[in-house]
């Protein structure tokens, strides 16, 4: 897939019209070209597990501080990701505690693909071992859904319940319990084990089925199902994006329909170490020697003797990342045009970004010495070298800016139309 860079501008000047799922119908023509008004999917009705799985997901009592849900850190008004800027959300028994992660968007994560460690991908020359991909969180630990649900359930800086039975006690008090048993058996909390499996398959459900996780809803989907027009500075900018010379972005974020014709999904699901700036926002790293290395621990565990894996995260999709407040996996920048400036000036004029020792910059200072050689130098725009010119100028990251922000789900041409995200 990452030699599809330039596919989907093609397509668009082709005129490619895209099958979106559920798509809304079209308003009368406007300069030759129907315009497009899609709101986000009305509740629709959902399995017992999937509806069990709703509730859940904003029920704070499953806590142990009885205040957070899965909703607190993924708020659906926010394409469920924060609703603030702060490097990583507060969780445990008092809410008092930090992680050491951003968090994620838990929307567009249905065609995510089990964790790798190699993965083929055509290539005009034949077969390209693409490397480690797939899995959710972060570094792509979590199999399934239902594994990545667990999760913060017992984190202890999270959820923070002790074990499982300590989540299935929380079940059995809840309004809902009653339709527990009725989906799952008048006997599932005398089995706590199996009532957490359950429940987090149940939570697998409601993301699964509700189209709030995908509702494709963007002015990029509009464009491409032939029903809107990008601006000349959008165009622009998405020409920047699908550059291999200039942003090269698609080469990882993918901008093309993928099998059977589905929507981009804006990321290739792969594994890669930027060099993002080690962050002070971030508890943990004011001890200097602790490090998070991504895909070789320390929170994974099973890569830890793959040095060459150390400083990799995974490739998140693009939607809704212009909406964002915090970006990287530890939310070191809060901007998407810092972003932005960081991919092209990181080793133009590194000064900037990193931090000095004495006359020395520390280039890629949140990785130890010996793995900063895992940094992506190859692909632009990291080929440049120190005093080198910048990948864009001002204008082109206004312009990139300006394309990224078409992929916002909400979008609506009616004056004034806004649609919830």
């Amino acid at each position: 897939m990452r030699g599809t860079a330039g596919r989907g501008l093609a397509a668009l000047a082709a005129g490619l019209a895209i099958a979106l799922p559920g798509a809304g119908a079209g308003a009368p023509a406007r300069d030759g070209v129907t315009m497009w008004v899609r709101y986000p999917p009305a509740r629709v009705a959902l399995d017992p597990a999937a509806a069990l799985g709703r509730a859940m997901f904003s029920d704070v009592s499953l806590s142990a501080s009885g205040k957070q849900s899965c909703a607190s850190c993924h708020d659906p008004a926010h394409a469920y990701a924060p609703a603030d800027g702060r490097a990583v959300q507060p969780g445990g028994p008092g809410m008092d505690g930090f992680g050491t992660r951003a968090v994620p968007s838990l929307r567009y994560l249905q065609f995510t693909p089990r964790f790798s460690r190699h993965l083929p991908q055509p290539d005009p020359d034949g077969v390209e071992d693409e490397g480690p991909a797939g899995g959710f969180t972060r570094d792509g630990a979590a199999q399934t859904l239902h594994e990545q649900a667990l999760l913060p359930l017992l984190n202890p800086v999270e959820m923070a319940n002790a074990d499982v039975n300590d989540v299935a006690a929380r079940l059995r008090k809840t309004a809902y319990a009653a339709q527990f048993r009725k989906v799952y058996g008048a006997d599932i909390f005398d089995r706590p084990a199996a009532a957490v499996a359950r429940a987090t398959e149940a939570l697998e459900a409601f993301e699964t089925q509700d189209p709030g996780f995908r509702p494709y809803t963007s002015k990029f989907d509009a464009a491409m199902s032939g029903n809107a027009r990008f601006t000349a500075q959008e165009l622009r900018g998405y020409t920047l994006f699908n550059d291999p010379k200039k942003g090269n972005c698609a080469k990882c974020h993918v901008d093309v329909p993928g099998p059977g014709g589905r929507p981009a999904q804006f990321t290739d699901y792969g594994h890669v170490a930027i060099g993002v700036p080690r962050n002070p926002e971030i508890a943990a790293n004011r001890d200097p020697r602790f490090f998070d290395l991504g895909l070789c621990g320390p929170v994974r565990k099973d890569l830890a003797g793959e040095p060459g894996l150390c400083g990799m995260f995974k490739t998140p999709t693009l939607r809704n990342a212009a909406s964002r407040q915090v970006f990287f996996h530890n939310g070191r920048f809060h901007t998407l045009v810092d972003v932005l400036r960081f991919y092209s000036e990181r080793d133009t004029d590194p000064a900037r970004w990193y931090p000095r020792v004495g006359a020395k910059v520390v280039a890629f200072d949140d990785l130890p010495p010996r793995y900063r050689a895992n940094v992506d130098r190859v692909d632009e725009p990291f080929t440049r070298k120190r005093g080198d010119k910048p990948v864009f100028t001002d204008a082109e990251i206004a312009d990139l800016a300006a394309f990224m922000k078409t992929l916002d789900d909400g979008w609506s041409n009616e004056p004034g139309g806004k649609a919830a995200r």
